[in-house]
């Protein structure tokens, strides 16, 4: 019997290993059970993306819920994760429930769990679920006949796919950016955004959009040393202004200048804010977790907006976004949420928000950065995980907690922020974090200076400073 348990976003494990049909299964029984003591004729949405599978496990899923009484609304098609979350809010389901592993290697899967407002469920709830998880399902999966549900009615097909692309097409301006004289690119890295985007801008340049489980053995996660096919490719058409990329169930996103320099979340997070407190004219609160740049409190405190931060995990930035009355929230990550959708990561939809950006105010996507930094600064920010030993990481994390970290990097530290990991300050606007991975076996550093350079100077000095 394998123990399953739930991380920062939801189970994941290997494919074939403890990613099994039965294991599977009991997930899906116990979501059923919490289902039906919590809500009176409760409902659910399932989803699967493009991993291998992805048809099956959700198709097992469907099974368990429905023969426990709950209404099944199954996705005809493999979708993303903000499909599943929005269609959770459009179908009032209480539940959504999504078979992906995200960014994670090819040879995991995953089962994520959305409440009825469209975001990551809470996690005492997500604790309760995982607290009720059998031994054994003790089902008959093979006895239990899909169809059967299907013609009982208990099962419907739904077309997250449709629903989603009609609520972009009322929610942005596409004629702007399809006639703004701008060349875009959009690397899908064989997710779930594949078929959205070819929907929406059918002439821009695609990659990696066809069928490929195995990501041709690449992590869909959209940071730059995942993303050098897309960066030769812009380098080399030398027309391209701007690319976007999301990861393997498309929430996550990752983004290209015109020279193929990778842009990260921390530049995006603060593009977002300027277009819509600027150019929108919205106001909210901006929620941040703790691993994001310093210059989002700048710009925050320039626009005159509240800012907010978390701890690591969109779900605890969510916690404040279905409080309502938010302009955007964001993690290092390459996760964000704006006002005027729903209250989750989505790819797509921040890919495109920056896109209308450029077209509105036709400016490059550099342009814009720029008007950035007069603002806030210049900045970079990088981040090395580092693979350890259990051992290891457990002293470098004791060492961190004592107190005992006065220069770090050949840097002194002026002071220490321990809201999630550390966070060792050098000066206002540059600091070292270091903080283990709640889903993976790694021990994560981050960065912020003046320069990439800098940072990975720094990070590669307090690497060689800890482990010695």
């Amino acid at each position: 019997m394998v123990q399953i348990k739930f991380g920062t976003d939801g189970w994941r494990a290997i494919i074939g290993r403890e990613y099994t049909v039965d294991n599977v299964a009991r997930v899906s029984l116990a979501t059923a059970k919490w289902m039906v003591d919590k809500f009176n004729n409760p409902s659910v949405v399932i989803g699967f993306d493009c991993r291998f599978g992805g048809r099956m496990f959700a198709e097992t899923a469907a099974k368990v819920l429905a023969t426990q009484g709950v209404k099944v609304k199954l996705s005809e098609e493999f979708c993303s994760t903000p499909m599943v979350s929005l269609a959770t809010v459009r179908e009032k389901a209480d539940v959504g429930v999504v078979i992906t592993a995200s960014h994670n290697p090819p040879e995991y899967n995953g089962f994520k769990l959305k409440a009825a407002y469209g975001g990551p469920m809470l996690t005492a709830e997500v604790n309760e679920v995982e607290a009720i998880i059998p031994d054994e399902h003790g089902l008959d999966l093979e006895a239990i006949k899909l169809n059967d549900l299907v013609d009982a009615g208990q099962v419907v097909y739904l077309d997250t796919h449709k629903m989603y692309v009609d609520h972009i097409r009322s929610s942005f301006d596409l004629d702007a950016i399809k006639n703004c004289g701008l060349e875009f690119a959009y690397d899908a890295m064989y997710g779930a955004g594949r078929r959205v985007m070819r929907d929406l801008l059918p002439d821009i340049t695609y990659l990696h959009t066809d069928d490929n489980p195995g990501f041709e053995g690449v992590a869909p996660e959209p940071i730059l040393r995942n993303l050098r096919e897309l960066t030769e490719t812009i380098k080399l058409s030398e027309n391209i202004d701007c690319a976007v990329a999301t990861d393997g169930d498309a929430d996550r996103i990752g983004m290209c200048d015109s020279k193929g320099n990778f842009v990260d979340a921390h530049h995006i997070i603060l593009l977002l804010i300027k277009y819509l407190k600027d150019e929108k004219g919205m106001d909210g609160k901006v929620i941040t977790a703790f691993s994001c740049s310093e210059k989002v409190g700048k710009l925050c405190e320039h626009l005159g907006l509240e800012q907010i931060t978390t701890k690591i995990g969109f779900k605890y930035v969510c916690e404040f976004l279905i409080e309502g009355g938010f302009l955007l929230g964001g993690e290092e990550s390459g996760g964000m949420a704006i006002q005027g959708h729903i209250p989750e990561r989505d790819g797509i939809w921040i890919g495109l928000t920056i896109w209308e950006y450029m077209a509105k105010s036709g400016k490059s996507l550099e342009d814009l950065i720029a008007d950035i930094y007069e603002i806030v600064g210049p900045f970079a920010f990088e981040r090395i995980d580092l693979h350890l030993e259990e051992n290891q990481k457990l002293q470098i994390m004791a060492d961190c907690a004592s107190g005992s970290i006065k220069e770090l990097g050949g840097k002194p530290v002026v002071r220490v922020d321990d809201t999630d990991g550390f966070k060792f300050f050098f000066n206002d606007d540059e600091w070292l974090m270091i903080r283990p991975s709640g889903t993976e076996p790694v021990l994560r550093t981050y960065c912020e200076s003046s320069s990439s350079e800098s940072a990975i100077a720094i990070l590669k000095a307090a690497h060689a400073q800890l482990l010695k």
